[in-house]
């Protein structure tokens, strides 16, 4: 009871504040979600918030501040806290409920058992890309995020939803952190928004990827391409051509795998769509 009346009070308390200069993603907070926590104003410039020790997107509020956190997978429900700071004052402690959700499971059979169970020098290569890897998704650029709302990356239905707890030949693995979109190798990847290129590489897992900065934390990351058509450093504009699907790494089949990182927390691509999930034009007929 004392939980609910909790919930409810902090859903009242964030009510007013939830309108924000520019559109925002939908709030969920659950494991792979986001949180939106309104944040009192002292002052015209923007707080300093963390999660988890790590800076957080902040969005200029109606009356105040939104702090728009990425909720990781692994996260457990219940109260999680983050530390406020505003300019010339000490460090404030302030709560948020995380609540539960169940995720679908998924049985994927792989051909390539290297793919499942690496060698010696299959993991060296593995352990120095997950580094770079770490280093694109934990990224952080000064500035307002400049859209929140993002378009569909490429034509395609969906596949395999994020969330998915994962077995691979029938072991388990980590749960799927990004959305697949399976479509004909070739199909153009266009950028969900404006952006610029953090990084691209050829890796083990994820074959060719790009990784787009689109502020504060906020990296969308796209894998398994066939082709890459832009440079580190390049600035993109919302609707330009990005890459082509492909089924490098590991795949199944022609798709793409695409990720988004707030704060350095995968989370479901689907809450910075402008409406529900919804398949894209044709597609191939691919896992």
């Amino acid at each position: 009871m004392t939980k609910t009346i909790f919930s409810l009070f902090l859903f009242l308390l964030c009510a007013p504040a939830l309108a924000a200069a520019n559109p925002l993603p939908k709030a969920e907070p659950v494991p792979g979600g986001i949180a939106l926590v309104p944040i009192a104003a002292a002052g015209d410039a923007a707080p300093v918030v963390r999660y988890n020790g790590r800076r957080v997107m902040v969005a200029k509020a109606q009356e105040g501040w939104l702090a728009v956190v990425g909720i990781p997978l692994s996260a457990q429900p219940g109260l999680h806290t983050i530390e406020v700071q505003h300019q010339g004052a000490p460090a404030a402690r302030q709560s948020f409920e995380v609540r539960d959700k169940a995720y679908a499971t998924q049985h994927i059979t792989l051909k390539d058992r290297r793919m499942v169970h690496p060698s010696p020098e299959d993991l060296e290569r593995i352990a120095r890309e997950r580094k770079r890897i770490d280093r694109a998704l934990g990224h952080w650029s000064d500035g307002p995020a400049a859209e929140l709302v993002f378009d569909w990356p490429t034509e395609g239905r969906q596949s395999s939803p994020f969330g998915l707890r994962r077995f691979f030949n029938g072991e388990p693995r980590n749960p799927h952190s990004g959305q697949d979109i399976a479509a004909p190798a070739g199909t153009p990847i266009k950028a969900p928004a404006a952006g610029r290129v953090v990084d691209v590489g050829d890796y083990f897992f994820n074959g060719k990827t790009v990784f787009l900065d689109h502020g504060q934390g906020l990296i969308t990351m796209y894998c398994h391409l066939e082709h890459i058509d832009v440079e580190p450093g390049q600035t993109v504009k919302r609707g330009e051509i990005i890459g082509r699907v492909g089924a490098t790494g590991r795949a199944t089949g022609p798709h793409l795998h695409w990720s988004v990182s707030l704060n350095r927390a995968m989370v479901d691509p689907a809450l910075f769509l402008a409406g529900p999930p919804q398949d894209v034009g044709s597609a191939a007929q691919t896992p």
